[in-house]
């Protein structure tokens, strides 16, 4: 059998990653054998068993429906407001859609620096993770959905923004070229000529960054931002696990039907 002449490098390699992964490793304090030990083991079965049969009573039912509504409402509010932030943002940012380059080819000092700025904005809402913004939020609106819509939008935005303007500089730039050279201002530019390029792609991000905002909810739940998060604290809290286990099929499907969603609106694109 033919030795790999690779094998020298594949090694170092293993070897290189093994030395700085060990110490993060270590300093996480990650002990997996932990979950091997008889007395978590015990208490993972106790727990896990009282999963079957999952709660099915009609009133608590009724309360899991109206708790997934308010996750799927928080999530779409949140991405609206994000998307509504974001759109004028792209605009300032994206590069291709600058006025000021049109004849030089070079983007003036003022707008040099206008799009810096709003990059760093867009740095900084993105940085701050979408749970964290809520338990600020939480502090200062209060419990409920509001806290959580207002920290998707602001998380959101900033990912929508860096994003959406990534991909319309990887476009093909003839079109918006042709429009601003022309007269065009950047929002006839950007809606007829960098949008029907990259529609496809931009629908697509958006879809997945829903779905992503419906797991994100869920989660800004146990810090108080209501929905399905919230009553899933609260039956941990209990640990009432046949509760727990509705909550977890119907955020599967919540998940699954996202999904079924993204896929309906690329095929219609295609």
């Amino acid at each position: 059998m033919p030795r790999d002449p690779a094998w020298r490098g594949r090694l170092t390699c293993a070897a290189i990653v093994l030395l700085v992964l060990w110490p993060m490793l270590v300093q996480a304090e990650f002990k997996p054998w932990i979950l091997w030990d008889a007395q978590s083991l015990a208490a993972t079965w106790q727990f896990l068993a009282s999963f079957v049969p999952p709660a099915h009573s009609l009133e608590f039912l009724q309360l899991v429906a109206i708790s997934s509504w308010e996750t799927i409402a928080m999530a779409t509010a949140g991405m609206a407001l994000a998307m509504l932030g974001a759109i004028p943002l792209t605009l300032l940012v994206t590069e291709r859609l600058s006025i000021s380059r049109i004849g030089s080819g070079t983007v003036s000092p003022l707008a040099g620096t206008v799009r810096h700025a709003v990059r760093a904005l867009l740095v900084l809402l993105r940085s701050v993770p979408e749970l964290v913004w809520a338990l600020l939020l939480v502090r200062i609106v209060g419990l409920g959905p509001t806290a959580g819509v207002i920290a998707i939008a602001l998380t959101y935005c900033g990912m929508l923004g860096k994003v959406y303007a990534e991909i319309l500089e990887s476009s093909d730039a003839a079109a918006c070229n042709a429009l601003l050279n022309n007269g065009s201002g950047r929002l006839k530019a950007l809606l007829y000529g960098a949008l029907p390029e990259s529609a496809a792609e931009l629908v697509s991000y958006t879809i997945y960054r829903w779905e992503c905002a419906i797991r994100g909810s869920v989660v800004m739940g146990f810090v108080g931002a209501g929905g399905l998060g919230q009553r899933m604290d609260e039956s941990m809290k209990m640990m009432a696990g046949n509760e727990l286990a509705t909550m977890l099929i119907v955020f599967v499907l919540l998940v699954a039907g996202a999904d079924a969603v993204s896929a309906m609106l690329r095929r219609r694109l295609a």
